[in-house]
Parts: structure tokens; sequence; C-alpha cells
């Protein structure tokens, strides 16, 4: 996407999520931007026809997907990157039908955070603002002895300009 604000900062993605990661060979390899001064963060997109559901009409777990990431993904604003967070909750109402092949972005913010958990939100819009999806979630912090089985992952926790295929 080539009109970013110089306001917005990227954030970091993996190696093998499905929503962000560079790697995985069947993922969507998104990229998400912070902007601090509103609070959310950002993911300027476009589906292809292959995640749709109908002819034209994005998958509901797609639109699933990149919501639980774009909405987890606010707590992260201003924090330590090394604090990972994970979906214990999901809520998602599905407003339109999302097309395939259209610019979309996804927004999400965090509505209340505390010492373990936070309660977070997101939303689909179209290129004029319209809203197709939106979602409200729960995310926490996991156990002690997940994180530590995820540390050899950690390395590949980084920012990384998004690529240009």
């Amino acid at each position: 996407m080539d009109n970013i604000p110089a306001t917005w900062t990227l954030q970091p993605t993996s190696r093998m999520c499905f929503v962000c990661g560079r790697e995985n060979p069947v993922g969507l390899h998104l990229t998400f931007y912070e902007d601090r001064e509103q609070q959310q963060v950002i993911c300027p997109f476009s589906l292809p026809d292959a995640y749709q559901g109908y002819p034209g009409i994005a998958h509901g777990g797609i639109l699933a997907s990149i919501l639980d990431e774009v909405s987890g993904r606010a707590v992260m604003i201003g924090e330590d990157q090394d604090v990972f967070w994970v979906t214990a909750k999901l809520e998602v109402k599905y407003r339109k039908p999302t097309p395939t092949e259209t610019p979309l972005t996804a927004v999400g913010w965090a509505i209340r955070r505390r010492r373990h958990s936070a309660e977070v939100a997101g939303e689909i819009r179209l290129p004029d603002g319209t809203v197709t999806a939106e979602v409200h979630a729960i995310v926490v912090i996991p156990a002690p002895e997940t994180l530590r089985e995820w540390e050899a992952e950690q390395a590949y926790w980084r920012v990384e300009p998004p690529s240009k295929g």
C-alpha cells in the first residue's frame, strides 16, 4: 500500500501466523500499522477471490481472523513488543457483505485494559468508510508455561517492511 501516513509505524510480524506471517505459504501476509495519535491499529488490505465464501464475497472465517488480529494488536500500542496476548473470547458481527478484490481497511482499538486481560474491538471498512464487519473481543496474557514454549519463535517477531509482491 502506497499511501501510508508518515505518522503510522509498522508493528512486528511473525514467521508463520496465518494473518501476518511472512513465511506462511498459505497466509494472508498482512501488514499492521500503529496510529499512536488515534490509539488504533490499521491494516490496509484487499482479499483475492481465493478467500471468498460466495462469489465476490469474502469468507466470514477469513474476516474473523483479520478482526481477531487487528483488535488484539491494539493492546501492543506503546507497549513492550515482547508482551504477547491471545484471544479468550471473540464476537463477530457481519453487517454487510465484504467484497473481494476491493481495497479494505481493518481498524482495531483497545476499550479497557486490565493487568492480565483487555477488552478490544475492531472493524473492517470499505473505501467509503462503511463498516462491513465488527468485532468485540477479550484478550489475555498466556500462562507462563505457554510463553516459555514460544520463546524460540520470538526471534521471528520483528518489524520488517512489507513485501512488494
